[in-house]
């Protein structure tokens, strides 16, 4: 009696550890394909909201003919709507409409380089592009300077240590590498126009060293981040806790590709834009952000677009 509940007990629990295995596979299931292994254009993101705003359908026959694109395009474009975070079940989302509206959107063109540092925070956080969130959040602690074959090692040995060997595929992954390096950096053999007009090439995050073949997270020495952008992020991802260690905000200033130096110098900023909302303190070296009272969002890029 005893060894049948045991027996019955080690059953429950192995099939609890599946299914619980199997969850977590479903949640954090990595995509690197998609893109056609095409870098996301300039005006896709605009292309793909117009044409989804007037109720057209990727899989329509002739939307190869309305975005005035080839057929592997129109399923690129789809993709970084996706990896945006513009759609989400082909249903535009606040985001989209915030940004890209005709008549209420902030920066339909994406002619403002926040709304590109806005783009930028929303394809890591977003996590559909799966290379993005692997490379500004885990990759980039360890790494200044890389090839796209340590990249690549890196991506492999990622999911194998998480036991995610069969979402790896050695070639998808490394059409996906080439994909993320043309949105960030000039190829090392750039020859045509077409290799600029790139959405997020103008944010100078990775650079290339044509005569090593390397490339490098460019922490100092681009444009500045817009402080709002950063806040907004920060807002996202602090949840509904009151205070906000440094640690934690330099792993934020990590995927900006912000520096310690250009960290405070934001967070000064904030802190004269914001004050009745956050303080930053300094005690005994425990530095941290304190919110004093809830802060929207939304409000805060709202504060950006409509003071710029």
């Amino acid at each position: 009696m005893v060894t049948a509940q045991i027996g019955s007990s080690v059953k429950y629990l192995f099939i609890n550890l599946s299914q619980s295995r199997v969850s977590m596979i479903d949640k954090i299931k990595y995509i690197f394909s998609g893109h056609e292994t095409f870098q996301c254009k300039t005006l896709w993101l605009k292309k793909g909201y117009d044409f989804v705003k007037v109720g057209r359908d990727f899989n329509d026959s002739d939307a190869v003919i309305y975005l005035g694109v080839g057929k592997n395009m129109v399923s690129a474009i789809r993709y970084w709507m996706k990896a945006f975070g513009l759609l989400d079940n082909d249903n535009l989302t606040d985001i989209a409409h915030y940004i890209f509206d005709d008549d209420s959107g902030k920066d339909p063109f994406s002619e403002d380089l926040a709304t590109l540092w806005l783009l930028h925070y929303l394809i890591v956080n977003t996590n559909h592009a799966s290379l993005y969130k692997l490379v500004f959040d885990d990759f980039h602690k360890d790494k200044k300077e890389f090839s796209s074959e340590q990249l690549q090692r890196f991506v492999r040995r990622h999911c194998r240590d998480n036991g995610f060997d069969t979402l790896y595929n050695e070639n998808t992954v490394k059409r996906d590498i080439d994909v993320f390096l043309k949105n960030y950096a000039l190829p090392f053999d750039s020859k045509t126009n077409e290799d600029y007009s790139v959405l997020l090439l103008d944010l100078n995050l990775i650079r290339a060293d044509n005569e090593r073949k390397v490339y490098f997270f460019n922490d100092s020495g681009k444009r500045t981040i817009s402080p709002e952008i950063f806040l907004y992020a920060l807002i996202e991802r602090k949840r509904d806790d009151k205070s906000v260690s440094f640690d934690t905000l330099l792993d934020l200033a990590r995927l900006f590709c912000i520096n310690t130096e250009e960290l405070l110098s934001c967070i000064k900023r904030l802190t004269d834009l914001f004050h009745e909302y956050l303080v930053f303190t300094d005690n005994a070296g425990l530095k941290q952000i304190q919110f004093l009272k809830e802060l929207n969002k939304d409000a805060v890029l709202n504060h950006y677009f409509s003071n710029r």
